[in-house]
């Protein structure tokens, strides 16, 4: 070995050292699994600790249509579903299915990560613990539960800003930065942590800014509220009274640790629909009332704030839920996930849709194309 070579070498691992030191002393050891996985997988349950969701003991299986996977896939329909590598596209109509396939040697069992739809799922527990009590109602001060919440500007958040999105909070919802919180919330493993270090640097209520921090914050809240774990209210509020077909699961930041609300709650297909259908049938399943029929209407209203990022009127957000208020004369609502997870509720034709799947299209405007594309295609199989 010539001596530039092993000057080289002595300095790549003087480099490497004090980088490993700087990680550590900087409490960012996360990014050691952020730069193996690179990005996130609707497969990460594999990386991730778990909390089971139970299914109930007797399920209730959707019924099949009598017209069950007769109807054809409009062409534009198939080739996106292709282009996007869906993994799993399911319809009901009146309460059966109507259509179902799977790709990639997925199938009404398995579990698929739906990323930010399980906001959606959070937003819900919201509405159920205002139904028992644990919580007045929205208008609740999100510092009567947590204890950081009680000074400053903090103190001024209630939990409709975060249903809204409107916290004020400076958590910054970037994707691509290895450094930013969202990454850390992602393969980190001290969320409370995390939501505390937040601070209130806009006036609550005011505009709209969609941050994962913010349904994380409601995640507290709601354990605080009811003194359970969210996948424990998930399983006794949602998953046995809707009659899941299959356990599911919802990663923890670390072993026997919390949530990560905002995100990754894992179940397949038929089992995501119950979420849509509950909503459907607002608020009630089989004749009894899982969240107030009140509260499911606030939650697919226009929250009507200012978008902080182009300064006009928000009509295509209410709590926790994406709106289409008026798309071609159809009000649509509809729960969706980083990578093209959708389940989208078309109330005037009582269809509930979902896809999963790996990728997503372009935006077009608000909602993503593949969510129109969709809507067009179903509305024509459907007339």
């Amino acid at each position: 070995m010539n001596r530039k070579t092993k000057r080289f070498g002595i300095g790549a691992i003087l480099l490497l050292t004090l980088g490993a030191a700087w990680i550590h002393m900087a409490d960012k050891n996360y990014l050691y699994k952020a730069v193996v996985y690179n990005f996130a997988d609707i497969d990460d349950r594999d990386i991730f600790d778990q909390r089971e969701i139970d299914a109930p003991r007797r399920s209730q299986p959707w019924p099949l249509a009598k017209s069950y996977n007769k109807v054809s896939l409009p062409d534009e329909l198939v080739q996106l579903h292709l282009d996007i590598n869906s993994v799993a596209f399911l319809v009901i109509q009146n309460d059966s299915i109507l259509y179902e396939q799977y790709w990639d040697g997925y199938s009404e069992e398995s579990l698929s990560n739906s990323f930010s739809m399980a906001k959606s799922i959070v937003s819900i527990l919201v509405g159920t613990a205002i139904k028992d009590g644990h919580i007045r109602s929205v208008e609740q001060p999100v510092a009567d539960f947590l204890p950081e919440f009680r000074e400053g500007n903090k103190a001024k958040i209630r939990i409709k800003h975060l249903l809204w999105m409107s916290s004020g909070l400076n958590w910054d919802e970037s994707y691509s930065s290895p450094l930013s919180v969202t990454t850390e919330a992602y393969y980190g493993t001290d969320l409370r942590k995390v939501i505390k270090r937040l601070k209130a640097v806009e006036t609550p209520g005011r505009e709209f800014s969609y941050k994962s921090g913010d349904t994380q914050v409601l995640g507290l809240v709601l354990e605080a509220a009811t003194g359970k774990s969210l996948s424990k209210l998930a399983e006794e509020k949602l998953w046995k009274p809707l009659g899941a077909e299959e356990d599911a699961e919802w990663s923890l930041d670390k072993r026997n640790g919390i949530e990560k609300a905002y995100c990754c709650f894992y179940s397949n297909a038929r089992d995501f629909a119950r979420i849509g259908q509950l909503y459907l049938n607002n608020g009630i399943w089989k004749g009894d009332t899982i969240v107030p029929p009140a509260y499911v209407q606030a939650s697919i209203t226009p929250n009507g704030l200012i978008d902080a990022n182009d300064k006009e009127k928000v009509d295509f957000y209410g709590y926790q839920w994406w709106l289409l208020p008026d798309y071609k004369g159809q009000r649509i609502f509809y729960a969706r996930g980083i990578l093209g997870q959708y389940i989208i509720v078309i109330p005037e034709k009582n269809i509930v849709m979902v896809r999963l799947g790996k990728e997503r299209a372009e935006r077009v405007g608000k909602h993503p194309g593949e969510v129109l594309t969709m809507i067009d295609a179903v509305n024509k199989m459907i007339p």
